[in-house]
């Protein structure tokens, strides 16, 4: 599961994770909501003492131009089958978790990976995506944090 489009050290690192043993890929892209996501990277920001960084938040937002997911999710597998592995996906709207179960079991996946960039207060309540995963899709889940280009 991926918030943003895969950047290519986020490529590499997944794909080499089991050396040379081939794999594929069922990518489900759960974006945030932005007012959310605006919310939560501040509150993250005074977490670690970055208090610059939290009053930036607004202006930060405006100044970005979210990628369309769909248009994010095309990169993420381009990228990853241009990395030699086979790989689908798409895009999750509601209910996340059930859909990730239900991917679980039908493409025997052996494990899932969450790659997402920090959610401190998320994580410190265990209500991060791969937290409230390891709950309910009955294989090991990895978290891994995102890059930024």
């Amino acid at each position: 599961m991926i918030e943003k489009p895969l950047t290519s050290v986020d490529v590499e690192f997944v794909t080499t994770l089991h050396g040379d043993e081939g794999v594929s890929f069922v990518v489900l892209m759960q974006p945030r909501g932005d007012q959310a996501d605006v919310l939560l990277r501040a509150i993250d920001d005074v977490a670690m003492g970055e208090l610059k960084e939290a009053a930036r938040e607004g202006e930060n937002r405006r100044a970005r131009r979210p990628v369309p997911r769909r248009t994010g999710l095309e990169h993420s597998l381009r990228a990853l089958r241009d990395a030699g592995c086979e790989a689908v996906g798409q895009v999750v709207e509601d209910h996340p978790l059930d859909k990730m179960r239900a991917v679980v079991e039908e493409a025997e996946a052996d494990e899932v990976i969450v790659l997402t960039a920090p959610h401190y207060v998320e994580e410190f309540f265990h209500r991060d995506w791969a937290s409230r995963a390891r709950h309910k899709v009955g294989v090991p889940v990895l978290k891994l944090f995102a890059h930024s280009e």
